[in-house]
């Protein structure tokens, strides 16, 4: 696993041993920030379930102003705090340990960019997705993978994209009703 762009391009990252964690692949991510490219300079981003952090480094890397990683598991955090001491990035991070929706419903703070990218095969994605309203900025964006393509629709967000890269789906909503 490599940060595939930006000032961090080429580095290398620790990764989850076994098969439990699966982190987004380098494919995937360079696709979705050729995506975000005109948005993510400057931009204020939360990694709603970080895992290793791959995703909210490469946001880093790419120029966001400011990251927000959040697991709700120690042992991600952990993955997570090396990755980030590693390449040794100190400054524009918060690391948050709190299930999704307990952070998305209290946070005051306002992100332009939410990436959520729960554990496949749970609710959790969902859960979140109905309340990350709360803490997207107006004209932001919240970017959901899932294994399969969401079918269905939030209250308060509108789809505006869908894409499809192997069997991981993306599904891009901004504030709005469908």
């Amino acid at each position: 696993m490599r940060i595939v762009g930006g000032i961090y391009k080429g580095r290398t990252l620790t990764a989850f041993d076994g098969d439990k964690i699966r982190p987004t692949a380098d494919k995937v991510r360079e696709s979705l920030f050729n995506i975000l490219q005109f948005k993510i300079a400057g931009a204020s981003f939360l990694d709603l379930f970080a895992g290793t952090g791959a995703m909210g480094i490469e946001a880093l890397s790419r120029g966001a102003d400011s990251v927000t990683f959040n697991d709700a598991s120690r042992e991600s955090l952990k993955v997570l705090k090396t990755n980030l001491e590693k390449l040794k990035v100190t400054e524009k991070i918060t690391v948050k340990n709190f299930d999704a929706v307990t952070l998305l419903k209290s946070s005051t703070q306002k992100f332009d960019i939410i990436y959520v990218d729960p554990p496949y095969k749970t609710t959790l994605g969902l859960d979140a997705l109905k309340v990350a309203e709360n803490a997207l900025k107006e004209n932001g964006v919240i970017i959901f993978e899932d294994e399969k393509p969401f079918d269905g629709e939030i209250s308060g967000l509108k789809v505006t994209d869908r894409r499809k890269y192997g069997r991981v789906h993306l599904t891009f909503f901004v504030k709005g009703e469908n």
